[in-house]
């Protein structure tokens, strides 16, 4: 009865004669709405036959392609690899340089619900034509501090040797500086960030949608799976370029009173003071997405021969009565439909397990990308760079990025159904849980470090870096320097090692007169009279590296070839006029439960490894300087094996309460396409 309270059909299993009635007559009717509305590509009448070249599923995928490359050349690359560098120009702390990086997926879960769910019936091209134009005036706007804040002034040099007579350490005072306003430019950032993840918003779900309305649903996973594979081509381009761009002074022209030091190579990108230019790559992309701005804007509503595909798909949602509903009241036509579209979503629960599956792997996913880098500098003794190459460049990326593209072949040529889509996740995921037990044998012992795994030479305490050797050198706490010596122990810095004098030796920085540093453990080696401590770490005896990379990198390959099937899963199993919207709904919690406190979690774990901190002559705790490497390793692996275990126990769950439409159903619409084909 209509009176009768919130009773509705869409908890209730439908009849067999409510499925005919809605496959006869939507069924029929929607292919000529669509057709009607397919459309040449141009502007207007302005519809060169040039441009029809580019008017089919393969010329979208091209331009979504390459407007998800820069987004993540922008989100994921630059802002990245650009963060400590702005840290530091802008006298920002870790907290806030944080609030900037997280300002995107703020802005993304308050607009994906309302993006995806007004998009649904839209213009879906033209949306990707504001999601162009919203990523390059967000990366326009994160470049404009550089320009109104000045040139930046090359600070002093700190000495880092033992300075016993010297005042260069014992002048150091706690006292607060004038206030400076340049930690203002904070708003400035966020405001970018927040025009970015309003661009964002559209590409994952109005984007993925359009690829699926325009294809066969057996080509929709591949088409899927390389647009998000392109994706993920990004950070790594963003690394690369960044990178670069930060060997480049920031100001690009060095000032005069620093062009003698940077000739004899006194200051090169390694001297703390250095800040490279951050910003060239943020001009160079808004101009780049805002030529993507033509092609979005010059695509039809429906690509030519998406109404014919659209008839010759087969329904396969979740048979809870859902979709009858949605079509017969025409759910999502005005706003007034949002709070009973999102209800009806939020009780299909094959949706909500395969939301949660994904959730809790993007929660794993999220937290290596921000600290597999660190994980390998600190376990295997690497430096930040080539941790960052070997962990980013040649494992995460190309191991997520071919999983994503072989699993969208496999579930396109093997033509999977939902259910055996979901079925393949268990096999994924299961695969990528006994790959993670890497961490238990692929791990590294603590290297010597004097003052914190070892004393020096029999003085002081442990887990305290000052000793009779280097009491007198007044040392700073604060300058994390290591070098490693002739007996093969770290040192905190040259100061705390007691050196009192260095020299450049083919650009490597050798120190000299150490009184802390004890006899080389190697006789008879020629290179224990070069030098007495040479700058960074000790090298380490560990030879797991290969090993771990090799087992991580599929690891990371079986993880993310459950992506795509998860996003063909979730379309598969809601209403087609609900399928932007169930994308929305899965990138909120994708966000709330999974990208947002991954790295929060993860860096807990690691931060409760630390066995030295970063304690200022202020008293003020900072980052941390050494780790215990084991404690680290388990850790992670505990996190990540829980993750994943959550995974496979809610694609079980999706497996075991999800059910077809029935027989009766299919065949009427089978009926329905044969009598259609007559008629044409």
């Amino acid at each position: 009865m209509k009176g009768d309270g919130i009773e509705n059909p869409v908890f209730e299993p439908p009849s067999p004669d409510l499925g005919r009635q809605y496959q006869a007559s939507p069924a029929g009717a929607q292919p000529s709405v669509v057709e009607a509305e397919e459309g040449p590509c141009g502007w207007g009448r302005f519809s060169p036959k040039a441009l029809q070249l580019c008017n089919n599923p393969e010329g979208y995928l091209a331009a979504y392609s390459l407007l998800a490359i820069f987004q993540g050349i922008v989100v994921n690359g630059l802002i990245n690899i650009s963060i400590s560098t702005i840290e530091k120009r802008y006298e920002l702390n870790s907290f806030l340089t944080g609030l900037i990086s997280a300002s995107y997926d703020i802005a993304f879960c308050i607009l994906s619900l309302f993006v995806s769910f007004f998009g649904e019936r839209g213009h879906k091209p033209r949306w990707l034509a504001f999601s162009a134009f919203m990523l390059g005036l967000g990366s326009l706007i994160f470049s404009l501090p550089h320009f109104s804040s000045g040139n930046y002034h090359y600070g002093a040099k700190l000495e880092d040797t033992c300075q016993i007579t010297g005042t260069s350490f014992a002048n150091f005072t706690c006292s607060a500086s004038t206030k400076s306003s340049l930690p203002n430019y904070l708003y400035v950032f966020i405001l970018g960030q927040l025009l970015l993840g309003v661009g964002g918003t559209p590409l994952y779900t109005l984007g993925t949608a359009f690829i699926d309305d325009s294809v066969p649903k057996h080509k929709s996973s591949l088409y899927i799976g390389i647009g998000y594979a392109m994706s993920l081509l990004g950070p790594a381009i963003g690394y690369v370029l960044g990178g670069q761009l930060l060997n480049i002074y920031i100001d690009i022209e060095i000032p005069e009173n620093l062009l003698l030091s940077f000739f004899f190579a006194q200051i090169d990108q390694d001297d703390p003071r250095w800040l490279g230019a951050w910003w060239i790559a943020f001009l160079a992309c808004f101009l780049a997405i805002w030529l993507l701005i033509i092609p979005f804007s010059c695509f039809p509503k429906h690509l030519p021969g998406t109404a014919k595909i659209q008839a010759e798909k087969i329904s396969e949602t979740h048979n809870d009565g859902s979709e009858v509903l949605v079509e017969t009241k025409n759910i999502g036509k005005s706003f007034k439909d949002f709070p009973m579209a999102l209800l009806i979503l939020l009780k299909n629960p094959v949706l909500l397990s395969l939301i949660m599956a994904s959730a809790s792997e993007a929660l794993v996913a999220t937290g290596f990308a921000t600290f597999l880098p660190k994980f390998i500098e600190n376990q295997f003794g690497k430096t930040s760079s080539i941790s960052a190459t070997l962990g980013g460049r040649l494992v995460l990326i190309p191991a997520a990025a071919l999983g994503q593209v072989m699993s969208g072949i496999l579930v396109s040529k093997c033509k999977m159904d939902c259910k055996n889509i979901i079925k393949f996740m268990i096999g994924t995921c299961s695969t990528a849980l006994l790959l993670n037990t890497v961490f238990l044998f692929a791990k590294c012992g603590n290297e010597p470090f004097a003052g914190v795994s070892e004393t020096y030479n029999g003085t002081g305490m442990l887990y305290n870096l000052t000793a009779p050797c280097n009491a007198n050198c007044r040392c700073l706490r604060s300058i994390y320097y290591p070098v490693c010596g002739r007996d093969e122990v770290q040192y905190f810095s040259p100061c705390f090692a007691g050196c009192t004098s260095h020299i450049f030796n083919d650009t490597k920085k050798m120190y000299h007169n150490c009184s802390c540093i004890g006899k080389p453990k190697r006789e008879n080696s020629s290179e224990d009279f070069v030098y007495e401590a040479i700058f960074g770490k000790c090298p380490t005896q560990c030879k797991f590296l290969p090993a771990f990379l090799t087992f991580f990198f599929f690891a990371v390959f079986f993880t993310f070839m459950a992506v795509t099937p998860t996003t063909v899963a979730i379309l598969r199993c809601v209403p087609d006029k609900q399928r932007s919207f169930a994308l929305g709904v899965q990138s909120v919690f994708l966000r709330l439960l999974g990208t947002i406190p991954g790295p929060i979690l993860f860096g807990v774990a690691i931060d409760n490894s630390c066995t030295l901190w970063d304690v200022s002559e202020c008293n003020t705790k900072g980052a941390c300087w050494v780790y215990d490497n084991e404690r680290m390793a388990y850790l992670l692996m505990g996190i990540s094996a829980a993750c994943k275990i959550i995974t496979i126990v809610f694609v079980v769950m999706a497996v075991c309460l999800y059910k077809p439409p029935p027989a009766s159903t299919v065949l009427s619409q089978k009926d329905s396409e044969m009598v259609a084909g007559i008629h044409t």
